[in-house]
């Protein structure tokens, strides 16, 4: 199962406990990295482009339930949708 990532007007919640802060989050990415290797031979990562990413599964930290997770609206998100809208 996978899950939406949440976005500016939406995040996670936890439909069994309702945890809204700590969740643990397995996923797969295909990256391209630029990296800079100084004269000693130790690498650094200047540059990261990220090709693909599929969220796998989400677990609460609180109630360990596995893809349990909801996407909810931000209780911000209007106000802000509003305010971008006037601008």
């Amino acid at each position: 199962m996978t899950i939406a990532a949440p976005t500016a007007e939406t995040r996670w919640r936890c439909t069994l406990c309702g945890n809204l802060t700590r969740f643990d989050v397995t996923r797969s990415s295909r990256v391209v990295e630029f990296l800079h290797f100084d004269l000693a031979g130790d690498s650094k990562v200047e540059e990261t482009e990220v090709l693909t990413e599929t969220l796998e599964s989400v677990r609460c930290r609180w109630c360990n339930a596995v893809d349990q997770v909801e996407l909810v609206a931000r209780p911000d998100a209007e106000q802000a949708a509003k305010e971008q809208q006037e601008s």
